[in-house]
């Protein structure tokens, strides 16, 4: 989504060309196939690891923190590796994001009038609103320290990152 609203208001002209169908398809195999070998990565370690306080969670979510917390093992050095991985792909996503809203946001301030400037900022800010909202929400629930968890505070942050930004979605695009 960060991509269209670059080239819709940075390359107007070029939209036709830029986000052709091949090269929206393109795309969206990149983030399937992306997505699938990031969750195979993350399943296939979960299957490994040795359950030793049952299978049960008390959450709705089936996610990798509550099972961590249910294994017995401590395999400190795979759990670095996916983090690892985690991060690359995360910081890869919100340079490419940050970039282009940088440029959007240059773009739309060269806008002579205002009620452009107010059309365009209002196609991009919902969009980065809940980008902001699931990136925030997911950074507090992964890296937020063990003193301060609680059941009712990981449900309520699961259920802020996985289930409302993309409810919000449909809305904003």
């Amino acid at each position: 989504m960060c991509y269209d609203r670059y080239v819709s208001i940075c390359k107007p002209l070029h939209y036709g060309t830029l986000l052709g169908s091949r090269a929206c398809a393109h795309m969206a195999a990149a983030a399937w196939a992306s997505g699938f070998l990031y969750s195979l990565i993350h399943t296939a370690n979960t299957f490994s690891l040795p359950l030793c306080q049952g299978n049960a969670l008390g959450q709705f979510f089936c996610e990798i923190p509550q099972i961590l917390k249910l294994s017995c093992s401590k395999s400190y050095l795979r759990e670095l590796g996916l983090i690892a991985v985690s991060v690359c792909l995360a910081f890869g996503c919100f340079v490419f994001i940050v970039f282009s809203y940088v440029q959007i946001f240059r773009a739309v301030l060269r806008i002579p009038s205002e009620q452009g400037q107010y059309k365009a900022f209002s196609t991009c800010l919902p969009h980065l609103a809940v980008v902001s909202l699931f990136v925030s929400t997911a950074a507090f629930a992964y890296l937020k320290p063990p003193s301060i968890s609680s059941k009712s505070l990981d449900l309520a942050l699961s259920i802020l990152y996985s289930v409302v930004p993309p409810a919000l979605n449909p809305l904003i695009y």
